[in-house]
């Protein structure tokens, strides 16, 4: 989605996934006899970005079987089972089921411990094994168990949040999770208590948690901060016997098994450097089938578009290939099993990855190359006419929500029809209205990122901002990202299209206002003869049937997308591509 730069949500929590590690180093002096038997403990680090994951495996041996346990120390996930462990000929292998893992390995003398490579997903990285228990961590007294409390977003509604908390033989251990937002473990690196202050740090999402330990020790209250902002934040121990919070009913959800080819891809995108990893889902039979490349919107999304329990590219890609469309969807750079650094790119950036999806659709023999297409949402709908404006290989594009005016004039409409449909004041609009075309006139027209950062912070503290936010703020609206989009106009590429062009939007959409974004894209589209624009009523930014359209309501809403948005999508794509 376009990103809202003060109404976003603060905890967008993503599923930690393993990227390029850093070796576990052996202690000197062990003894090159340890690989005849790897009963006993080993440590690997694999790292994310800055990030370090510790992983401890716990080898037993009964007989001539092997057995054993793995433990990802960051996560407080203990004790996961391993399966199909073999140790033979100086080779050591074996599977986690859990987390869908392998691991396959050499002795290596020098090192006196294991080379090797983990694989999960379409990830294969190198991952060294050194004999070792797992390095002590502070004790940490009174916090044992699960923490739930809700985070209040303010326009953006809320968001459930769990703490959980563990003192194992290693230490004390904590991680946190979003009901609200699936499965993902996040952990926190750091966890500290003095007397009734309670620290927890999340820096692979830029998470603090501050807060005030109950004298019943029932009760934290304290205030999150992240991305500059800060929230006031309760949490409360959960009884032992009580269950956990239920999740977000979406019964739009695909489950398997699927009556279609689904297989895990990686290729690389030799210009930016990274690797994309992805699943390319294809209809049953032989083909070469129709393809379409979905391109998420902006901030950093899974492949499956991600969002408050929603997974609207898995419900997407599940019904265009019921109807005979293969589908790629894509981890963004630096996201999920996809490498590269998000925080650095721009749009353009974002549309070298397009290409390479292409060029790796263009290879496999299930596809018929003269018949790819993109299906892009939000800022993926700005991205995908881009793209199709100079790469050849693009038969027909389709737009959810793309934007057809420049960026900053986005953020001020949807800065105020948010807030409008929150219930804020007229004259409070137009205050803040005023506040927010200063802030973009400074960062635009700053000759450089430095001096629009200094600029857009002086403004903020201006305005009763705390040091802090207004530093974190700031760096956010001078990113490279963010002066270039709104400095884009969507039009110039769109006038550039000679292929056929569906561009979908809801009438509800806050985000992406229906009425100037599609009038701008009908205009831009005139000389294409094959351009179609449409409107479906009653729904929002996520093609949801909704009430207001308002950003809270996204997790609310059980459907993830309207049929009628599917069919619509799905109509003129088997339509195209007969």
């Amino acid at each position: 989605m376009i990103r809202i730069p003060f109404a976003r949500a603060l905890a967008v929590l993503l599923l930690l996934a393993f990227a390029p590690s850093t070796a576990a180093t052996a202690q000197p002096g062990q003894p090159a006899t340890a690989a005849a038997d790897p009963s006993g403990d080993w440590l690997g680090v694999l790292a994310l970005g800055g990030n370090q994951l510790h992983l401890a495996f716990h080898f037993r041996r009964n007989g001539t079987a092997l057995s054993g346990t793995m433990d990802s120390l960051d996560q407080a996930a203990m004790g996961l089972p391993l399966a199909n462990v073999r140790a033979e000929g100086g080779t050591l292998a074996f599977d986690v089921p859990a987390v869908g893992g392998h691991y396959s390995g050499a002795w290596d003398a020098s090192a006196a411990g294991y080379a090797g490579e983990w694989n999960q997903a379409t990830i294969k990285l190198p991952l060294a094994l050194a004999r070792g228990g797992a390095p002590a961590r502070p004790v940490v007294q009174g916090l044992d168990g699960n923490w739930d409390g809700k985070l209040m977003l303010g326009t953006m509604g809320s968001l459930r949040l769990v703490f959980h908390i563990e003192t194992t033989a290693a230490g004390t251990v904590a991680a946190m999770q979003s009901p609200d937002q699936g499965p993902g473990i996040i952990p926190f690196t750091a966890i500290a208590r003095d007397g009734g202050k309670v620290v927890l740090e999340a820096p692979a999402i830029g998470g603090r948690f501050e807060g005030t330990l109950s004298a019943d020790q029932a009760t934290m209250t304290g205030r999150w901060s992240q991305g500059g902002q800060e929230t006031p934040l309760e949490m409360k121990r959960r009884p032992a016997d009580a269950p956990p919070p239920a999740a977000l009913n979406r019964p739009q959800m695909p489950r398997r098994p699927y009556p279609y080819r689904e297989i895990e891809v990686g290729y690389d995108n030799i210009h930016g450097g990274n690797r994309l990893a992805g699943t390319l889902t294809v209809p049953p039979g032989a083909g070469p089938f129709p393809a379409a490349l979905l391109i998420t919107g902006s901030g950093p999304q899974d492949r499956d578009e991600t969002l408050m329990g929603h997974k609207p590219f898995l419900v997407l890609a599940d019904y265009l290939t019921r109807r005979g469309i293969a589908v790629l969807r894509v981890d963004d750079r630096g996201v999920g099993a996809s490498t590269g650094d998000f925080a650095r790119a721009t749009s353009a950036d974002f549309a070298t990855d397009v290409e390479a999806g292409i060029a790796f659709l263009q290879t496999r023999p299930e596809i018929d190359r003269h018949r790819i297409g993109l299906v892009g949402h939000s800022e993926g709908g700005l991205i995908a006419p881009l793209v199709a404006a100079r790469n050849p290989g693009v038969a027909w594009v389709v737009m959810m929500a793309g934007p057809g005016v420049r960026g900053d004039r986005i953020i001020v409409s949807q800065e105020r029809l948010i807030a409008a449909a929150a219930g804020v004041p007229a004259a409070q609009l137009d205050k803040n209205e005023a506040l927010e075309q200063r802030l973009l006139s400074a960062v635009e027209n700053a000759p450089d990122a430095e001096t629009a950062r200094t600029q857009a912070k002086a403004l903020l503290v201006a305005q009763n901002m705390s040091d802090r936010a207004a530093t974190a703020a700031a760096a956010a609206v001078s990113s490279d990202w963010y002066r270039g989009f709104l400095r884009y106009d969507p039009a110039a590429a769109l006038r550039q299209l000679r292929v056929p062009v569906l561009a979908i939007a809801g009438s509800l959409d806050l985000q992406v206002p229906p009425e100037e974004n599609l009038a701008a894209i009908r205009s831009a589209l005139a000389a294409d003869r094959d351009a179609t624009a449409v409107e479906l009523p009653g729904l929002n930014h996520l093609f949801q049937t909704a009430k207001t359209g308002a950003v809270a309501e996204y997790m609310q809403i059980e459907e993830t997308i309207a049929p009628i948005a599917l069919k619509t999508v799905g109509d003129w794509i088997v339509a195209h591509t007969r």
